[in-house]
């Protein structure tokens, strides 16, 4: 199973729906940035990702995107194997 980053902010719906579709995918832990608590960590996702909005997500060296893009990924069947490692 690859790791899993994602740069989260506590209140964020988002963030908790990715979080909720990567558990029912079999992801156990999620290595969770808050830029909400260490604003630095927001300007490096935005280096990054070139992106603002959060989650920003990463699975080992890919960067998948936000929830949306997690969910499309999902839907066009490409998430298990990417978490695989595939």
């Amino acid at each position: 199973m690859q790791a899993v980053k994602m740069y989260t902010t506590q209140v964020c719906p988002f963030c908790q729906r990715a979080k909720m579709l990567l558990k029912q995918r079999g992801v156990v832990q999620i290595d969770e940035v808050r830029v909400d608590l260490d604003p630095s960590q927001r300007d490096t996702m935005i280096q990054i990702t070139g992106r603002r909005t959060v989650p920003q997500i990463f699975i080992g060296d890919t960067h998948v995107g936000g929830c949306d893009d997690l969910m499309a990924l999902d839907q066009r069947g490409g998430l298990v194997p990417l978490l695989q490692g595939a």
